[in-house]
């Protein structure tokens, strides 16, 4: 990433001036390959880092893994999850565990302490240290074990790019996405998975086929359309409380789907229908180019593009008015500044 192929998406103001600002990139495709609205490079190679986990799903749905290990829509949506590592995450992966016949030990992901401040607390005040079961990424590393087990496979080394489950995972996204597998460049996330750089554009685009199927062969589409009817029927398990992605795919009530990613990146898949009778589903992606480390700017663009598109209505707009575009306050509870868009949304009409 280039400092070229960003443009100025949020601003940070204090008193009469703007104190910070986020540059970034985000585009809005169609199911249909049109492009609605963008800024920056939509070409820009980067790292969708945690935002993959639906298309790593994919395949071991796709293969029938939901139905041989009699998984419910609350364990799928985890697997797509970065979950914040509460007492009902963590008894959700323990009754699929026993469903799959895997361990916690099989987890490879590693361990951290819960991002709920609740949940961590009480596991410190009990002198208790968390376990694998806790890392946010344990749903993901589950489905991949699950995936190995469907097929025979060795649990050992289901890590390694050239395991099955992972050759699998990378053709899966790579079709999913319009690319070729051996053009995209290969990294390892923070739980030690795989990720694959993949352009701006061309993820939104894959976001659009997950978000409306219709014209992907049959099996694949029953499979996008399971993985994002459960995220939306259990938001919580995809995030966590007071957590965005819950909180948004909450307010919408079954209009979009979403999920974020480290270093500043997020989809939202708008579901078809939305935006009028015949609209097609939409895929937004948006890279923040100094990593958001606290999300703000995420949030910001996010809002920003859904109300310039209409996917929100008020009442959906009004119980996110913690996120986003919101007044700066100080220790005191004083507002002295805000955080704003620092962009228009041009929609382009669709034909």
């Amino acid at each position: 990433m280039l400092a070229k192929d960003c443009v100025p998406l949020v601003e940070v103001t204090r008193g009469e001036i703007v104190e910070s600002i986020h540059f970034g990139a985000f585009i809005v495709a169609d199911s249909r390959g049109k492009i609605w609205a963008s800024a920056g490079n939509p070409d820009l190679m980067t790292y969708p880092r945690s935002s993959m986990k639906p298309f790593q799903a994919l395949p071991f749905v796709e293969r029938g893994g939901v139905e041989r290990f009699g998984l419910t829509d609350q364990e799928l949506a985890i697997i797509c999850a970065s979950h914040s590592g509460t007492d009902l995450h963590k008894a959700v992966l323990e009754g699929m565990h026993a469903k799959i016949g895997i361990s916690e030990a099989d987890l490879a992901c590693g361990v951290h302490w819960p991002s709920d401040a609740e949940t961590r607390d009480a596991l410190k005040a009990a002198g208790q240290e968390p376990t694998p079961f806790r890392h946010n990424c344990s749903g993901k590393h589950t489905g991949m074990l699950a995936h190995a087990v469907l097929r025979g496979l060795e649990k050992e080394d289901y890590l390694n790019p050239a395991h099955p489950v992972q050759v699998t995972i990378r053709e899966t996204l790579a079709e999913m996405v319009g690319m070729d597998p051996a053009e995209m460049p290969l990294g390892r996330d923070g739980c030690s998975a795989p990720v694959y750089g993949i352009p701006l554009v061309k993820m939104a685009r894959g976001v659009a086929q997950l978000a409306d199927p219709q014209a992907l062969a049959p099996g694949r589409a029953e499979a996008c359309r399971r993985i994002t009817r459960a995220m939306m029927a259990y938001p919580v398990m995809v995030a966590g409380p007071r957590q965005f992605d819950t909180d948004l795919m909450t307010a919408a009530s079954g209009r979009l789907f979403c999920k974020g990613g480290a270093e500043g990146y997020q989809i939202i898949g708008v579901m078809p229908g939305v935006l009028g009778a015949d609209s097609p589903g939409l895929g937004i992606a948006i890279k923040i180019s100094d990593g958001d480390p606290n999300g703000r700017a995420r949030e910001s663009v996010s809002l920003t593009i859904l109300q310039a598109l209409g996917a929100l209505d008020s009442t959906g707009l009004a119980a996110l008015t913690g996120y986003g575009n919101q007044p700066v306050k100080n220790w005191r509870g004083f507002e002295v500044g805000e955080v704003r868009p620092a962009f228009n949304v041009s929609v382009k009409a669709q034909a």
